[in-house]
């Protein structure tokens, strides 16, 4: 039987949400509807005035193939980076949930980087892979390896994704975790009793069990990759060299904060919000409707 909670009258149901849905109206509801408004009109560099355009932002951006070519360049690096950092915690998780001397400790140490900014995540990697004075970048240059991210693209590419996924290993590891402890372990058994090991194991009771935390993870990646990878990105290339690393986000501040294109980068915000929340709503109409089966 469903038990709830009955409030005498509206004020104190209204007193306990009121805090949430001020934040939420000041911190999220406001800024985007002054997005909207800024992304159809042409405002002036320095603040003097603005005029009413309508969607004429809108038509600019996707005339430009430059912008179309950053919105695939944007899905390519977010699938890559949920690909992989996913796949790594899922593999860290199904160590860690072993019977092993210590993995308190191990599980410690894989949760830290998360506590990592992601300005600081990008000079932890830069000491690392730069071609001039990395522990990794600089023997490998020596070595006679073609790597250089200041010059090449794609290894710029991989290595914002490498970065950033790396910054997000320690959120999945959390929850593929607990869900790997939430699993019965009589269910374990009678798969390993079964004959089912190892990859069979994993792969038709592990991860069907998993599906609910994996289809959670997946949406709250993808945002990450959109949103949350600013800082890794700006501090590692700038969105270079020859844009190759120049995500949406990474445009909308270069054309808003330095080209001072506020109406045609307000315009870009609004498409990357709506992207987000398309992604996420058909998240959840058709992958939620599998992890229920």
């Amino acid at each position: 039987m469903e038990r709830r909670t009955l409030f005498q009258g509206w004020k104190l149901p209204v007193a306990l949400v009121l805090p949430q849905l001020l934040l939420t109206f000041v911190f999220f509801l406001w800024p985007a509807g002054q997005a909207v408004w800024y992304s159809m009109t042409q405002q002036d560099p320095f603040g003097l005035g603005s005029v009413f355009v309508g969607l004429s932002n809108f038509r600019e951006l996707f005339a430009d193939p430059l912008y179309v070519h950053t919105i695939l360049r944007t899905l390519v690096f977010c699938f890559a980076v949920s690909a992989l950092a996913m796949t790594v915690a899922l593999a860290l998780a199904l160590v860690a949930n072993r019977e092993l001397r210590g993995r308190a400790i191990y599980r410690t140490l894989l949760i830290w980087p998360y506590a990592v900014a992601p300005a600081m995540a990008a000079i932890l990697w830069l000491f690392m892979l730069d071609p001039e004075i990395g522990l990794l970048g600089h023997p490998l240059v020596k070595a006679g390896l073609p790597w250089d991210y200041h010059v090449s693209g794609l290894d710029a590419q991989f290595l914002v994704v490498l970065a950033s996924s790396w910054k997000q290993i320690s959120y999945n590891f959390i929850f593929f975790l607990a869900g790997l402890q939430s699993i019965p372990q009589s269910v374990i058994e009678a798969a390993r009793m079964d004959g089912a090991r190892g990859w069979r194991r994993l792969r038709t009771i592990i991860l069907p069990l998993l599906s609910p935390t994996m289809f959670f993870l997946l949406v709250v990646n993808l945002v990450y990759a959109a949103f949350d990878t600013f800082g890794t990105i700006w501090a590692l290339t700038e969105g270079g060299p020859g844009k190759a690393t120049e995500t949406l986000v990474i445009k909308v501040y270069r054309d808003g904060m330095i080209n001072q294109d506020i109406g045609g980068s307000s315009a870009q915000s609004v498409v990357l919000m709506l992207g987000v929340i398309a992604i996420t709503a058909v998240q959840f109409r058709f992958m939620g409707r599998r992890t229920k089966t």
